[in-house]
């Protein structure tokens, strides 16, 4: 580094070892040197000169000498404490660094040192805040994080007139936040989660404490309680708040939040930990059950948590395992009975559980990714049995397999599926691929441009658990899909409810009227099948025609002649 030219007598000296590290030595250096040059040249004048007697000579210079000695030491005793103010600086920068204590410098001073010591103390005192800043602040939304929660709530608990209150702790976490900050860019998922942080604040009370504790995960501590109504009260004013769109750089974005729940004492700080465990497994209890709601805790939630743990670090390695099946479920043309199409689900054959729900594993498979390898398994062995069927003589049907919202996230996915045809040997008019309209819905414009890719590959594509997302009709048009599924829940409240009733005929209706074909799920009585055959709904899945099976027994169905099964033909 290239030195002022200022600086070369101060590096000059810097070389030498007692000068090195001691400002105060460079400057008594300077200054004795600088009041002996007179004594020195004086001394050398007398000795060169043969004008003075050598009595005079020698009491000249003891006179000189002594007065030189005297003014020296006045001078550097001077200077010693003139260079305090920068040796207080430099103290205190060394202790901050150290210690991280703020120092207290004089301010009141307008010389150069003055200002020295006022500046580097102002400076050191906004260096604090902003470290206390990013040390205990969320950068985006400017909440407390988790420490300064932490730190807060034991504060206020340890009050003397709080230590026996009971404190409610709401664990808030943004549903489906992954695909929605898919299809936004960062800008904006940064403006929305600072817009649902100024709406939480709007829900709080003045002894309340929020913070943001991940990116989509928000918590809310409350002390002051009346009642369990009051805390339920509150949580769905939260609810409520949330489910309101946001209006962002001309977006309307909506999302809905899930919340958990947990209500206790606390006399430690680690205590603290524990309520937001107990609170999150509540959280993803809420998730489980639906989304858009709220759970308390409980010491039964927290045995399904165990368990799904367990069964997160079993699955992996399941499909190298050979633990993976595939069953297969019918869809029936509701007026002629015949076999038209299978549906290829995945099951769990866990060695000591036996057969696993995939209500329970499939969540887990897509939190950890895993659901992307077994997805394109279940494809592979979907495609490899249906041209397994078309070669064994059996009259061709199409196989239907569900892409899920990883697997649909992947930058290569029709060349992953037009190669899996292409080893299969199956056409690709013979398969079809299921999307659920939630996750197209995070990135619309990307949706349609892979929805197009499958298409030209020639494969069919359906909507599946249609009417229970969006449902919108501007958004649909886009899609180039050509079928949808009615969700069961709609389908099974069919002949009981008459707003289930009415939007199933709605989305005949418009399947209809979009020319797309129409297929029911959750079939499982006749009165179903004859409201579905009225309706013109072209095909029916469920529990009334056949569970899910293996290959080898659901082949009787195909083996039938007439690929009929018995149904009340309207």
């Amino acid at each position: 580094m290239t030195l002022n030219h200022n600086l070369y007598l101060y590096s000059f000296l810097a070389r030498f070892g007692w000068f090195k590290k001691s400002y105060t030595a460079k400057i008594m250096l300077v200054a004795f040197l600088g009041t002996h040059v007179p004594l020195l040249t004086l001394l050398l004048s007398f000795l060169i000169s043969n004008s003075y007697s050598f009595e005079m000579a020698v009491r000249v210079m003891i006179i000189a000498l002594l007065s030189t000695l005297a003014g020296t030491g006045v001078t550097l005793y001077a200077l010693n404490h003139l260079l305090k103010p920068v040796i207080f600086t430099s103290a205190a920068l060394q202790n901050y660094l150290n210690t991280k204590t703020l120092p207290e410098l004089p301010t009141e001073f307008a010389d150069e040192a003055g200002t020295l010591m006022a500046d580097t103390s102002q400076t050191l005192h906004k260096l604090d805040e902003l470290i206390h800043y990013i040390t205990n602040y969320d950068e985006v939304t400017g909440l407390p994080n988790r420490d300064l929660f932490r730190d807060r709530l034991y504060q206020l608990l340890s009050q003397p007139e709080n230590n026996q209150r009971l404190v409610a702790v709401f664990l808030l976490s943004i549903d489906d936040f992954t695909v929605i900050s898919h299809g936004l860019d960062h800008q904006t998922t940064n403006l929305l989660l600072r817009a649902v942080s100024q709406r939480l604040s709007t829900c709080i009370a003045q002894t309340d404490i929020l913070a943001h504790l991940s990116r989509d995960e928000f918590v809310l501590a409350r002390i002051q309680m009346h009642s369990l109504e009051h805390v339920i009260k509150l949580s769905e004013a939260l609810l409520n708040t949330l489910n309101k769109p946001f209006s962002l750089e001309g977006n309307s974005i909506h999302i809905t939040v899930s919340i958990g729940i947990t209500i206790n004492h606390i006399n430690a700080p680690n205590n603290i930990d524990h309520l937001l465990q107990q609170a999150d497994i509540a959280l993803y209890q809420s998730k489980q059950q639906g989304r858009n709601q709220y759970q308390f805790y409980s010491p039964e939630i927290n045995a399904q948590l165990q368990e799904r743990l367990t069964l997160e670090k079993e699955l992996q390695g399941a499909l190298e395992r050979g633990e993976m099946l595939v069953y297969y479920q019918p869809l029936i043309n509701l007026h002629s009975g015949e076999v038209t199409a299978m549906e290829a689900l995945v099951r769990w054959q866990h060695p000591r559980l036996g057969l696993v729900s995939p209500v329970k594993f499939i969540p887990i498979a897509e939190a950890n990714g895993a659901i992307v390898p077994i997805g394109e398994w279940v494809l592979r062995t979907a495609c490899a049995q249906t041209r397994a069927w078309q070669l064994a003589g059996y009259t061709p049907i199409r196989i239907s397999v569900n892409l899920s919202s990883r697997q649909f996230e992947q930058p290569y996915l029709a060349e992953i599926v037009n190669q899996i045809l292409e080893e299969t040997e199956l056409q690709a008019s013979s398969l079809e691929l299921e999307v659920t309209e939630s996750f197209l819905m995070a990135d619309i414009d990307r949706s349609v441009k892979i929805l197009k890719q499958l298409r030209e590959l020639g494969i069919c594509l359906a909507l599946d658990d249609f009417g229970t997302g969006y449902s919108s009709l501007n958004y649909l048009k886009r899609f180039p899909v050509d079928m949808l599924k009615i969700d069961k829940s709609f389908v099974q409240d069919v002949m009981s409810n008459p707003d289930s009733a009415t939007v199933t005929d709605a989305i005949i209706a418009l399947a209809k009227s979009l020319h797309l074909k129409i297929t029911a799920e959750g079939v499982e009585t006749q009165e179903q099948v004859e409201y579905l055959q009225k309706r013109g709904c072209d095909e029916g899945q469920g529990y009334y025609f056949s569970c899910p099976l293996p290959a080898d027994i659901i082949v009787a169905m195909l083996q039938k002649s007439s690929q009929q099964v018995e149904i009340t033909t309207i």
